[in-house]
C-alpha cells in the first residue's frame, strides 16, 4: 500500500463517520477539525507499515482512524494554548466556538480515539493499547515542557530536542509501531520502525519550525511567525541565543523581554537576526541529519519490499514539504 492509497482510504472512512449526534455542541467541533483536511500522515503511515508485513490490513483501519482523532484532539488544545487563530486556513475551534468547547471537544476526541484503538483483533489489543497509552501521555509531557520553556531563558538544545521528541515525534513513531504490531512484525522490526519514526518526527518538527518563520502563509495553513511572536523556544531561537553576541544579542534579548510590541515588526527583526547568524542553514542541516538517521533505521528491517521503498520516498517528501 502506498501513501496515496492509504490516505484515500483513511479520508473515505473518516467521511463515513456520523457526527450528527447530540449534544451538537460537543461533536460539531470534532467534525469541523476532522473534515478540515490535513495530511492524514499518521494513519496513512500506520496502514503502510502494516502492509509491509501482511496483505490483510483491514483490521488496522480503526486504530489508524483512532490515531488521527487523537492527533486532532491535540491540535484543539494546542491552538487554544498558543492562541492560534488559523488551522489549515480555517478558524480554530476556540475561535469558531469558544475556549471551553475546544477543551471539552478535545477531551472527547481522546476518548473516541481510544474507542477506535480498541477495535482491533484481540491478540493485538494489549500491545496496541500499551503503545497508544504510552505515546498519548508522552505527548502531554512534551506539551508541558513546551509551556515550561516559555517562562525560561536558559533552555538548551538538548532540552528542546527532548521536548519535540515527546510532543511530536513519538506520536508518529507510535503510529508506525502500531502498524507494525498489526502487521505481525517481529519485535526487532517494530523497534527499528519506531526509531525510523522518531528520527523522521524530529526532522518533521525541524521543518515545521523553519516553515513557521520562512514558509508561505497561503500554503502553510496558519499564520507565519507565531513562534517568534510568542517567544516559543525553538531550535532556531535557542541556536540564535547561543550564537549571538554584542548588539545582536542585546537586540534579540530586547525582543524576547518586550511586553508590548508590534507583531509584524518583531517577526521581521528576529528573522533578520536569524538570517545574519545563519540559523536557517543550521536548522536545515539538523533536519537533514535526522532524516538520514531515519533512513538508516529503515534499511535495517528484515523485510525489504516496495512499501519500505515508498516509506523512504515519503520521508524525503516530508523533508522537502512546504506546508
Amino acid at each position: 500500500m502506498n501513501f496515496a492509497e492509504a490516505s484515500t482510504l483513511i479520508n473515505d472512512e473518516i467521511e463515513k463517520l456520523n457526527w450528527n449526534i447530540e449534544p451538537e455542541g460537543l461533536y460539531a467541533p470534532v467534525q469541523h477539525i476532522l473534515s478540515n483536511g490535513g495530511k492524514r500522515l499518521r494513519p496513512s503511515i500506520l496502514l503502510m507499515t502494516s502492509s509491509i508485513f501482511t496483505q490483510e490490513t483491514s483490521h488496522a483501519i480503526a486504530p489508524a482512524i483512532g490515531v488521527e482523532i487523537f492527533h486532532n484532539s491535540t491540535l484543539l488544545h494546542d491552538d487554544l494554548m498558543d492562541g492560534a487563530t488559523l488551522r489549515r486556513n480555517q478558524e480554530t475551534v476556540h475561535v469558531k466556538w469558544n475556549d471551553n468547547t475546544a477543551i471539552l471537544s478535545g477531551d472527547a476526541m481522546i476518548l473516541l480515539a481510544s474507542k477506535f484503538m480498541c477495535n482491533c483483533p484481540s491478540q493485538y489489543l494489549k500491545p496496541v493499547l500499551e503503545v497508544y497509552n504510552k505515546i498519548a501521555l508522552e505527548v502531554c509531557d512534551g506539551q508541558q515542557y513546551d509551556m515550561d520553556f516559555e517562562q525560561r531563558t536558559d533552555v538548551t538544545i538538548n532540552e528542546y530536542l527532548q521536548m519535540i521528541e515527546l510532543k511530536t515525534a513519538v506520536l508518529l513513531a507510535g503510529s508506525i509501531k502500531i502498524g507494525a504490531i498489526l502487521g505481525g512484525a517481529s519485535v526487532g522490526d517494530q523497534d527499528k520502525l519506531y526509531r525510523f519514526g522518531v528520527n523522521l518526527g524530529l526532522a518533521f518538527q525541524m521543518v515545521d519550525d523553519l516553515l513557521d518563520v520562512y514558509g508561505d502563509e497561503a500554503t502553510f495553513g496558519k499564520e507565519i511567525g507565531g513562534d517568534i511572536a510568542s517567544n516559543k523556544k525553538t531550535f532556531m531561537l535557542i541556536s540564535a541565543m547561543d550564537r549571538a553576541s554584542g548588539q545582536t544579542r542585546e537586540k534579540l534579548q530586547g525582543w524576547l523581554h518586550a511586553e508590548t510590541f508590534n507583531r509584524d515588526e518583531k517577526i521581521k527583526e528576529v528573522t533578520a537576526i536569524y538570517n545574519a547568524l545563519g540559523i536557517k542553514q543550521l536548522a536545515e542541516e539538523k533536519a537533514e541529519a535526522y532524516f538520514h538517521q531515519s533512513l538508516e533505521a529503515l534499511s535495517q528491517l528484515s523485510v525489504q519490499n516496495e512499501t519500505v521503498t515508498q516509506l523512504a520516498d515519503l520521508a524525503t517528501q516530508m523533508l522537502k514539504r512546504n506546508n
